[in-house]
């Protein structure tokens, strides 16, 4: 730009230069028609030229450094022209309302999803939210979201009523035969215990005792004494114990009427708790009691740095944000693309934000438009001004002397003519 403006303001000072030499050179000529004509016209083009060269240059300096008045326009009256400046950007060329109506026929929602739905494959994008989730995983504080979870997790508890439970497990007791397991797991242990010597010896030193301790009279008390004195602990011991062991044979043959007996009693009472209002309420306050005095923060914290941890290791993993990230930005945004309210209501939200802004910020365009002007000394705004529209007034320079030049032809050859 600085070269074109060079260009045609020596274009402007070799048309001034061409009209002086040729006024000049007319004058030693010989009179005539064509001297008077041309001489004419030279004159005109010269003062033409210098008429514009001055109206020109007076508006951003004083011509040939002569204070002349109303003459360095720009740098005068630099405070008014910013001013105008300001007053026209915002009140012709850039008004609120000019700006609204640009807004109104912009489609924002279109152009940012557009550049989501392609940014969203690039590296730097999956960068970034996967450096976010990790950061956002590290910044959970176990041992503040520990206790919250404790309240809430015995709150749930607190809550499960065990009548809505006992009536389940009881029929999965019946159901699975857990009654039967059980009584032969019993059966198996009482075989078990009654096998052993100890057992016998213990049986059968509890059976003397009792015998010895039977206070009767007469006949009844010498045949006592006679059978205490014929048996030992070891024979009373060994009888019982046999008698127990082929009782508990009895009781592993399933057809078995005692076990049959047995097992039916065993289930009656199951299913008479179901309706056992009493058994509810000392099950609900045990359950209470169990849950109050458990102390689980510590237990969580353990698994909530495990998940953390867990969750960490998750996000690394080379196929995170192609297999779970991605595809569930894309979802969302399927979604929020096909439903044209939702799409409206968020064009309608951005255009009414950036609105708001521009409401609220509108006085500071000029504002700021001024501030830039401020920063720059006279000098230097008037050599930008000129530098920028120097070429146009350039031209004014050549066209005054060339309209000059040939107006001058037309006004001498009327006055030869008439």
């Amino acid at each position: 730009m600085t070269g074109t403006k060079g260009n045609s303001k020596h274009l402007a000072t070799i048309s001034l230069i061409v009209m002086a030499v040729g006024f000049l050179a007319t004058i030693p000529l010989p009179p005539s028609i064509w001297k008077t004509i041309f001489q004419g016209g030279f004159e005109a083009g010269l003062v033409g030229g210098l008429a514009d060269w001055f109206a020109v240059t007076a508006l951003f300096r004083h011509p040939l450094g002569v204070p002349i008045p109303h003459t360095a326009l720009l740098p005068k009256n630099r405070e008014k022209i910013i001013a105008k400046i300001i007053a026209m950007l915002e009140n012709d060329w850039l008004t609120k309302e000019s700006i609204r109506e640009k807004i109104g026929g912009f489609r924002f929602t279109d152009k940012i999803f557009a550049v989501v739905n392609q940014e969203i494959h690039s590296d730097a994008v999956k960068q970034s939210l996967t450096g976010l989730t990790k950061h956002l995983i590290r910044m959970i504080n176990v041992n503040k979201l520990a206790p919250i979870v404790e309240k809430e997790l015995k709150t749930q508890l607190n809550s499960l009523d065990i009548k809505d439970y006992i009536p389940l497990l009881i029929d999965q007791i019946s159901l699975r035969k857990y009654d039967e397991k059980a009584l032969d797991l019993i059966i198996e242990e009482v075989d078990e215990w009654a096998k052993k010597d100890s057992t016998k010896y213990r049986l059968g030193g509890m059976a003397v005792d009792m015998i010895e301790n039977i206070k009767v009279d007469g006949f009844m008390q010498i045949a006592l004494r006679s059978f205490s004195n014929l048996i030992n602990e070891e024979k009373l011991g060994s009888m019982i114990q046999n008698l127990i062991l082929k009782g508990i044979d009895s009781f592993r043959d399933p057809f078995n009427q005692n076990r049959q007996t047995l097992l039916i009693h065993i289930h009656q009472k199951l299913e008479s708790i179901k309706s056992d209002e009493k058994v509810y309420q000392e099950l609900n306050q045990f359950k209470s009691q169990l849950i109050e005095s458990w102390q689980a923060e510590e237990k969580i914290i353990e698994l909530l740095s495990q998940i953390r941890q867990k969750a960490l290791e998750f996000v690394e993993e080379p196929g995170f944000y192609e297999e779970y990230v991605l595809p569930f930005i894309k979802d969302c945004l399927s979604d929020l693309i096909s439903d044209k309210d939702k799409m409206n209501q968020l064009e309608s939200w951005i255009k009414s934000q950036i609105t708001g802004f521009i409401d609220k910020n509108h006085a500071k365009v000029g504002q700021l438009v001024k501030e830039n002007l401020d920063k720059l000394d006279t000098k230097t705004l008037v050599t930008m001004i000129e530098t920028n529209v120097g070429k146009d007034l350039q031209w004014i320079r050549v066209n005054g002397a060339v309209c000059g030049f040939l107006i001058g032809l037309v006004l001498v050859g009327i006055k030869a003519i008439f």
